[in-house]
């Protein structure tokens, strides 16, 4: 794993941004104070060529929110379909204020992108989010053909919490026969909840994201879960078997408290035969994905993502 000796600073123009525009995820004054500071960060709309439709897929705990994004070359083609699931500690994060990351991976990607609004900590704690993203995975593979799209290229992408969760879909997929998922894209996901690791450490007083709030956006989802031997739904990293997993691509960042977490997840596919790229962002933050177009280097981590997503999406891979 990565060593605090041998990482490079971070990023000059990243710093920059980070003082022009500070930001931390952080739980103070509860869940709607931590939402609203979320929403509040700038963002300068990308892609607004794109069609986009928003609809209601039906799921356990009601109608869950869904937005869907064609890629610009879509036409009458039948495209491959990546589900998105937005990040934010499963408390924050919402349709509008991942529309940007979406409508990037639709563009990177030349797949339909389909973004999940689902229910969120800590008044709908686990496993809330898992049931809304699963089901909104399994509507979208039985109607792909309305869609356009073509439900045997079928990706499954997020991050932090989004990749926690895009690694729980992927395993459900494997475990309950489908729908088959070809790919995964796990942006510097949460999967094993192991805080020994050497980042959590390293990097606990990170920008964007320090180890106190990954204690309580954690405590906020898992809401009494018994942490000791919790549920493989909520902790991926702790399935019994990787086997038979689609391939990956993780992408971890140097500054990150869940650095080592992605990394890990990686080497527990990789051990089991799942072929897996891990790449580490080593100047970068947690939520690199928000300074894409802004900070070069991010611009570059996020295209190399999803470079890799829409080469294991062509259909002639």
């Amino acid at each position: 794993m990565p060593t605090a000796a041998d990482k490079p600073a971070l990023d000059a123009i990243l710093e920059k941004v980070l003082h022009a525009v500070p930001f931390q995820l952080t739980t103070d004054g509860g869940p709607e104070a931590a939402r609203q500071r979320f929403r509040d960060l700038p963002r300068r709309p990308v892609h607004q060529e794109l069609r986009v439709e928003d609809r209601t897929v039906p799921g356990p705990g009601g109608a869950v929110p869904i937005r869907l994004y064609w890629p610009p070359d879509a036409g009458s083609a039948t495209v491959p379909v990546v589900m998105f699931f937005h990040g934010g500690g499963w408390v924050v994060g919402d349709l509008d204020s991942y529309d940007n990351d979406a409508r990037r991976h639709a563009v990177g990607s030349g797949a339909l992108v389909v973004s999940v609004d689902y229910r969120l900590a800590p008044e709908h704690p686990y496993p809330a989010a898992v049931d809304d993203v699963w089901a909104a995975t399994q509507w979208v593979a039985e109607h792909a053909a309305e869609l356009g799209a073509d439900p045997n290229r079928l990706a499954v992408a997020g991050d932090s919490a989004g990749g926690n969760l895009a690694a729980v879909v992927a395993q459900l997929a494997r475990d309950e026969g489908g729908p088959a998922v070809a790919f995964q894209l796990l942006w510097y996901p949460a999967t094993t909840w192991d805080t020994s690791l050497p980042s959590f450490a390293e990097n606990a007083d990170a920008p964007i994201l320090a180890l106190d709030a990954v204690a309580e956006f954690s405590r906020w989802y898992a809401h009494g879960q018994d942490l000791r031997d919790p549920p493989v739904r909520l902790v991926p990293g702790r399935a019994a078997d990787f086997s038979g997993l689609a391939p990956a691509y993780v992408a971890v960042a140097g500054y990150d408290p869940l650095r080592d977490d992605g990394v890990r997840y990686g080497e527990l596919l990789a051990g089991a035969g799942v072929p897996v790229e891990v790449h580490n962002a080593e100047t970068l933050v947690h939520g690199y994905l928000g300074y894409a177009d802004v900070v070069p280097a991010a611009t570059e981590a996020v295209q190399r993502g999803l470079s890799a997503l829409r080469r294991a999406l062509a259909s002639d891979s």
